[in-house]
């Protein structure tokens, strides 16, 4: 699924009390257990579970602290929507037990199958032959198109997120977030607090186009197969922790973000001979999920902008909250500093966008 981190620390829990609660309730289960912490994510700690015959991947909320953001590290969110997709048409990892007892190892937490695979942590796809660097994208484009074609009243989520206004919820509630989490002035994030609830489509109040969305669909939150001899295929998505029910072409905006974010920390593209890569253009990105799912080109790209001006902002507030965490001594990810220093370009890129001319696409 992950790859353990180059040195494991001690896990801030109990390992024995862990392995006496998950003895009787884990099929498969018996130990000795090791736990490594996994690379990837800088919310919710992940761990590797390993015995001698198996392994599987824990999810954890931080360790305890008044300061948590409202309704961040939602991990049982994580676990229903794992287990309302099991056998759909998005691959995911088993859910297997959620535990909301903190009493057991201090914090809330699941345990998942552990898929193995390989996961592209770089945009680029560098190491990758051309073809496959556009196999890969093909793919990813699938499964996304699964996803918003997922019929989440039927798989049990009717109630997993409200059905209408998703944009002026969203934008409120990142918002809110930033105030939270504000450690400085940041002035392209004033700007967009104030024009994107000015700018929301006005069709999109409507509750008609609503999917069940991952919220944060980056090519490092797919696990591939193995075999890189086959055409890539992805055997699970990963890191569902901003799931819910919202507006398809967001998260498909927020997939595409990757073509407007230099190379470097955050590993996008933009600036990339894209053709000589073999990877492709957003327009044609977009045309291929359209094209999946039936949308009208034209009427997607109308109201680029505001998709991704939207996004951005949603992104430099999740930064933040980065920046403030790492403030605090409970930053998860040790590149934690190194990523929320982004919070600021990112809100810029965003209200740059937000002033372009309609119809705004990353160019190669």
């Amino acid at each position: 699924m992950t790859t353990p981190t180059p040195t494991a620390p001690t896990p801030p829990f109990d390992i024995a009390a862990l392995t006496r609660w998950l003895t009787p309730r884990l099929p498969g289960f018996a130990g000795p257990l090791t736990v490594e912490p996994l690379q990837g994510g800088q919310s919710n700690p992940t761990w590797l579970l390993r015995t001698e015959c198996a392994a599987w991947v824990m999810r954890a909320k931080p360790a305890p602290t008044r300061d948590l953001l409202p309704s961040a590290h939602a991990i049982e969110r994580e676990f229903a929507v794992l287990r309302a997709l099991q056998g759909s048409a998005v691959p995911v990892p088993r859910a297997e037990l959620l535990c909301e007892d903190e009493s057991v190892i201090g914090v809330a937490f699941y345990v998942m199958a552990f898929v193995e695979g390989r996961i592209f942590r770089d945009a680029s796809l560098p190491g990758l032959a051309a073809t496959e660097r556009a196999a890969v994208y093909a793919e990813a484009n699938r499964v996304i198109a699964a996803l918003h074609g997922v019929d989440w009243r039927a798989a049990g989520l009717a109630g997993f997120g409200r059905q209408e206004q998703y944009f002026e919820r969203m934008i409120a509630r990142w918002t809110r977030q930033y105030r939270a989490s504000e450690t400085q002035p940041i002035e392209a994030m004033e700007r967009l607090i104030d024009w994107l609830p000015r700018h929301i489509p006005a069709q999109e109040g409507a509750s008609a186009d609503v999917a069940l969305v991952h919220g944060d669909f980056r090519i490092d939150n797919l696990v591939f197969a193995p075999d890189e001899t086959q055409a890539p295929r992805v055997l699970a998505v990963l890191d569902w922790e901003l799931s819910t029910l919202g507006h398809p072409l967001s998260d498909l905006a927020y997939h595409c973000m990757a073509w407007h974010i230099e190379p470097g920390v955050l590993f996008g593209m933009a600036g990339c001979d894209l053709a000589a890569l073999g990877l492709p253009t957003e327009r044609d990105h977009i045309a291929q999920y359209c094209r999946r799912t039936g949308r009208d080109m034209d009427a997607v790209l109308a109201h680029w902008p505001f998709y991704l001006a939207c996004n951005f902002f949603r992104l430099a507030a999740i930064l933040q909250g980065i920046a403030r965490r790492a403030l605090d001594g409970t930053a998860n990810s040790p590149r934690a500093l190194e990523a929320a220093r982004m919070a600021a370009p990112m809100a810029e890129r965003g209200w740059q966008i937000a002033q372009s001319q309609p119809r705004h696409l990353a160019t190669a």
